[in-house]
């Protein structure tokens, strides 16, 4: 976590709270375990910034009430794609906090550079990242597991005189995300088929966890179109593993996919990367578990 130079401000801060304690809180109703940082709402709440969804959902379910939430990518949008106006950028230097995974999105990293909050939360570390070319730890929970518990510590640092929820509230999201890596152990355990193709290679870290081979229509991009040489490749992995369903996503055109899986004769159905909050009212768990239910259908698991 990198700060801005605070002394002078503390100092500052230390002396205005002796003279103004007596009325300040009264006046306010703030209380003692609330932060009105320099992004705080009027209610004393942290103004957290997360770079993209699974990042503000660790950042929404470890803060609770306590934080005023936003993601930098907007809800529907492809993070691979973002780009920041400088109205943002003002949001982002105004929060008390930013969460972000450097290199994903790339926009985010010159952003944080530029105008970086007070609390700068890089997850890469708590994440332990494979390579630097595949961002989507989060689809093996028990990385989003450090991840969580990694914001809990921070968001405590942040915010002392709450620190003991954020990190009850951490360790709560910590088990949910151990039962849901429990409930995939499980339920990929005994499956006909190990071969999963995918619109893109998003899926390395959850068919490493899980044993299964993840074969990409398109790479890291998802909006690399395939050359030929692909799709005759991918045809053949298809049917010499005898595949049965070929995976496509809500924000990848997919057309390529059900192309191919209508002329041989197969299956499509979706399965999220979770890169972006696609469905209003549904959250990482539950889209991760209707990626189980797909997983399990497509590769006839026991």
């Amino acid at each position: 976590m990198r700060r801005k130079p605070v002394l002078g401000s503390v100092l500052f801060t230390a002396v205005a709270a002796l003279v103004l304690s007596g009325c300040g809180d009264l006046a306010s109703g703030q209380t003692s375990g609330q932060t009105s940082g320099q992004g705080a709402d009027q209610e004393g709440k942290l103004e957290v910034m997360a770079s993209f969804y699974p990042l503000q959902f660790v950042a929404e379910q470890v803060g609770g009430e306590l934080v005023q939430v936003s993601s930098l990518t907007p809800p529907g949008a492809e993070p691979h794609d973002l780009e920041l106006s400088p109205a943002t950028v003002s949001r982002l230097d105004a929060a008390d906090a930013v969460l972000y995974l450097p290199g994903f999105p790339a926009a985010v990293d010159e952003a944080v550079e530029h105008a970086p909050p007070e609390h700068v939360i890089d997850v890469s570390e708590a994440a332990n990242l494979k390579t630097n070319s595949d961002p989507h730890f989060w689809l093996d929970p028990e990385r989003m597991a450090k991840v969580a518990q990694l914001v809990g510590d921070e968001l405590a640092d942040a915010d002392p005189g709450n620190a003991a929820t954020y990190q009850a509230n951490a360790e709560d999201l910590v088990r949910e995300l151990h039962e849901l890596d429990d409930a995939y152990t499980l339920g990929l355990a005994q499956c006909e088929f190990r071969t999963i193709v995918v619109s893109h290679e998003a899926y390395g870290y959850l068919a490493d966890k899980y044993g299964l081979e993840q074969v990409g229509i398109s790479g890291i991009d998802p909006e690399a179109a395939p050359s030929p040489v692909r799709v005759a490749k991918i045809r053949d992995v298809i049917e010499d593993k005898n595949v049965q369903t070929i995976f496509t996503e809500s924000l990848v055109n997919p057309k390529v996919a059900e192309t191919l899986a209508a002329d041989l004769g197969i299956d499509v159905a979706l399965l999220n990367p979770v890169e972006a909050q696609t469905h209003e009212g549904t959250d990482y768990l539950e889209e991760m578990r209707n990626n189980l239910s797909a997983l399990r259908e497509a590769l006839n698991c026991a």
